[in-house]
């Protein structure tokens, strides 16, 4: 049978592979260091759930069925999930006599949508979410603090500088209530394309669904106001409108940017065209776009979340981030922005002189391996000269031959020639080259 690949679904090669684990490192460790427990829930849900939290996700939602179902897998009751978000609601719901609240939780997982495949845009792929939920209320500072973390995690990756776009729903819900406009969400998804379709077919889509052209023309007002400061309250209040839900979301969006003001400086900008697509974000929303690449779009997007975990007697408020791992790894290796030092974990290769002292290098790698120094054993005891090209190929920096000095072992630096008498149990290689670097390509 020939093979052949299905778009849409990523697979690395190693030293891909090594940039992939390097980024999800540094947001694991990131988010245990800011207090979240990790969790992890099943990849399906109930395709009732699904279609019921996420807009237009029938379009996108993948049936699970079993091949040898008597009805041919037809109207399939269970689909792979979408995002993280909502299995989590429901987690929260069938836990929640075990969670001490508020719960905070991070998620790392494969999640799965009907896309068209295109570069950064995958029917597979990984997110690492961030999330609180509380009973009943939940504080307005986690909205902030959301952000924070993320912007943490950006500032240790070598992908340079990044921007999260911040925005309140209450303040475009509030401005287009105060308009006199009623169809608020639907004003919102036209909006929301303003980035992809131009603000002139903004505006005619605007009026098609019932604006009067000078309620389209403060609608894209309001969405063009961006400052890195408190003075977009100034900006939107010289449009005059007013409304209570408006002023709601501009002190809750003016608590967002402060705190970013005042621990993560240039990392928050307030952008009152966000409004991310599903229906479930109720206050604060994220973007995230990486300077210099804003045309790729965002790559680390959530909000907060009122009513999308409740049980019809409790509900459980909650506010979330995640990150798009393979969506912004596939842009920065299709983009061939980096790569890693070597295409393998390992620092040494022991060469291997002949079979039967195959037991001698093997005991030279297990003391390396013991002080945490990862290594291989050569698959052939072939010449010497063989056994360095291979190392070459794969980025070892370090060969080491057993018995090649008068008095024991040598471990050779490959790459500068440089070649000395070594001991396994306490040799150590730079720090810089115990494991692979990821580098700017």
């Amino acid at each position: 049978m020939k093979i052949t690949p299905i778009s849409g679904f990523p697979e690395y090669l190693p030293a891909e592979r090594i940039i992939e684990q390097h980024f999800l490192d540094v947001i694991r460790e990131t988010f245990e260091l800011h207090g979240f427990p990790s969790i992890e829930t099943r990849a399906v849900e109930p395709v009732e759930r699904l279609l019921g939290k996420g807009g237009d996700a029938d379009k996108e939602i993948y049936a699970v069925s079993r091949l040898a179902a008597e009805d041919g897998g037809a109207d399939a009751e269970l689909g792979l999930h979408f995002d993280l978000t909502v299995p989590f609601a429901r987690y929260v719901l069938e836990n929640a006599g075990h969670l001490a609240f508020p719960f905070r939780r991070h998620q790392i997982q494969k999640v799965w949508r009907g896309e068209r495949p295109q570069e950064g845009r995958y029917r597979e792929f990984t997110q690492a979410d961030i999330d609180v939920v509380d009973v009943g209320e939940l504080a307005p500072h986690f909205e902030a603090e959301m952000p924070l973390v993320m912007a943490e995690v950006f500032r240790k990756l070598p992908i340079g500088p990044m921007v999260i776009q911040v925005n309140n729903r209450k303040i475009p819900e509030g401005f287009y209530l105060g308009l006199g406009i009623q169809d608020v969400t639907g004003t919102l998804r036209i909006v929301d394309k303003l980035d992809k379709i131009g603000a002139a077919k903004v505006k005619d889509a605007l009026v098609d669904s019932g604006c009067s052209p000078a309620q389209a023309d403060q609608c894209l007002a309001l969405a063009a106001i961006r400052t890195e400061d408190l003075s977009f309250v100034d900006q939107v209040r010289a449009l005059g409108v007013e409304h209570p839900t408006l002023d709601e979301g501009l002190a809750a969006l003016g608590a967002v940017i402060q705190a970013g003001l005042d621990n993560a400086p240039g990392a928050m900008v307030a952008d009152l065209k966000i409004a991310r697509g599903l229906d479930y974000y109720t206050g604060t929303v994220y973007e995230t776009q990486l300077v210099g690449h804003e045309g790729w779009g965002s790559f680390c997007s959530g909000g907060r979340y009122d009513s999308l975990a409740t049980d019809g007697k409790t509900t459980y408020p909650g506010v979330g981030i995640s990150i798009g791992v393979s969506r912004l790894l596939g842009l920065l290796l299709g983009q061939g922005l980096l790569k890693a030092s070597r295409s393998t974990p390992a620092c040494v290769l022991v060469a291997v002189n002949d079979e039967p002292t195959r037991a001698s290098s093997t005991r030279v790698a297990t003391a390396l391996r013991e002080r945490g120094i990862p290594c291989e054993v050569a698959p052939k005891p072939a010449k010497f000269g063989k056994q360095i090209r291979y190392a070459e190929r794969r980025g070892i920096p370090y060969v080491w031959f057993p018995g090649a000095g008068e008095d024991g072992d040598q471990v050779k630096d490959i790459r500068s020639g440089d070649q000395v008498d070594a001991d396994p149990g306490s040799w150590r290689p730079p720090a810089d080259d115990l494991r692979p670097r990821i580098v700017p390509a």
